[in-house]
């Protein structure tokens, strides 16, 4: 009937409206309603601590009726960024739907709607009365935007281990084409402060061995690098953001007032590596500039990720080839490529895990962390069908 909603996009809905932005955000509310979610399906659900206070982490069971077998983890995050609500056309947690069918909420994109994917093709796979060999494992997590600690934390308990895990999927990242991408490998975060230390004194005159003068050759070492690879991927008509370097400064610190040549200054720089890449040789190459941009000018190293670990996105690995025949019965054109950010994958990678990173958006501008982000319903269903045939080919995969 015309104007009557369908019930899981009132339910994505309704899960947007609960404010779990960063800093504080309402993990209680979230929590009861996945809590409720699971007992309607009839689901088991625990809310777990994952070692940091007051960041707790809830957890959805689905018990295969082959407990021995490795089971399969659904993960995402509960918390989402800040909004500038005066940017935005509508309030940013009223989750309003236009004549369009787009849904502008934070969170839409990045990323209520996988978890809401999650539950409403468990919820009609249930109401089909299927059942599956493995278990499945719903875990949603906590601070995932402010650095994914409590999955780490967690990825390394003896909790975690007990879920005999294998294979999960995890968020991706919409796409205004018409593929839809998959992620399977991430860049690993480099956070540096450079600290340049020099001869202070007075604005009048010329100042030897200043601190300026050493942060400006860093300052060019580290833009000629980041013009470099963009050049590099702009090149490269089939280019993917995550296989190359990102560098790009974003805190300038120093200087005590207008007329004194400060005896410190420093900048910081945050860096995507990708797991292709050699990061000794790298780290390597930033302590050479640091030797010849003069004395007293040292690194630190705010945020160093190694992430080397990658998936196999080949027929060999049955995991893979499980996904992807899901994908392909349903015509879903993917799009590999190594996620350029940072997500909780990397942690569960780390522990053995096959993490693939996977939103079906396309068709849908790229709108995480940006002012009116939002999906359109039509979109969002569609995800549902999706998963309602990737969730099975994966719980009753035979290896």
């Amino acid at each position: 009937m015309e104007g009557v909603e369908n019930a899981s996009v009132s339910r994505f809905r309704e899960y947007l409206r609960i404010n779990t932005m960063q800093p504080s955000p309402n993990y209680d509310a979230a929590l009861e309603f996945l809590s409720k979610q699971a007992a309607e399906l009839g689901l088991d659900f625990r809310v777990l601590e994952s070692g940091i206070k007051d960041r707790p982490l809830g957890l959805m069971t689905w018990k295969g009726t082959d407990p021995e077998l490795k089971s399969v983890l659904l993960t995402s995050h509960m918390d989402v960024v800040p909004v500038f609500p005066q940017y935005w056309t509508y309030e940013p947690f009223s989750a309003h739907k236009d004549e369009k069918g787009n849904i502008y909420a934070r969170g839409a994109q990045d990323m209520k709607c996988v978890t809401s994917w999650y539950l409403e093709a468990i919820r009609q796979l249930k109401a089909e009365g299927q059942q599956f060999l493995r278990t499945l494992h719903l875990l949603f997590t906590s601070d995932e935007e402010i650095g994914s600690h409590p999955a780490e934390s967690f990825s390394k308990t003896e909790e975690f281990k007990n879920l005999n895990l294998e294979f999960g999927l995890d968020e991706g990242l919409a796409n205004p084409g018409s593929k839809m991408r998959v992620f399977y490998g991430e860049r690993s975060i480099w956070w540096i402060k450079v600290l340049c230390k020099g001869n202070p004194g007075h604005g009048l005159a010329f100042i030897e061995n200043t601190a300026a003068k050493k942060l400006q050759y860093m300052m060019n070492k580290f833009l000629a690098m980041r013009d470099e690879q963009e050049t590099k991927l702009k090149s490269d008509p089939n280019g993917k953001l995550g296989s190359v370097y990102t560098v790009n400064m974003t805190m300038l610190e120093g200087g005590v007032q207008p007329n004194v040549v400060p005896a410190e200054l420093s900048a910081t720089f945050d860096i995507r590596i990708p797991p292709t890449e050699d990061f000794e040789a790298f780290k390597e190459k930033l302590k050479q500039w640091c030797r010849e941009a003069g004395p007293e000018v040292t690194m630190e190293f705010i945020q160093e990720g190694y992430m080397k670990e990658t998936v196999d996105v080949t027929d060999k690995n049955p995991w893979w080839a499980a996904f992807k025949s899901a994908c392909d019965k349903l015509n879903v054109d993917l799009e590999l490529e190594i996620f350029p950010g940072g997500t909780d994958s990397r942690h569960f990678r780390k522990a053995g895990l096959n993490m693939i990173g996977f939103s079906p958006m396309n068709n849908t501008p790229v709108l995480l962390h940006d002012n009116d982000e939002f999906l359109n319903e039509k979109v969002f269903l569609k995800g549902i069908d999706i998963y309602k045939e990737v969730i099975p080919a994966l719980a009753n995969l035979r290896t």
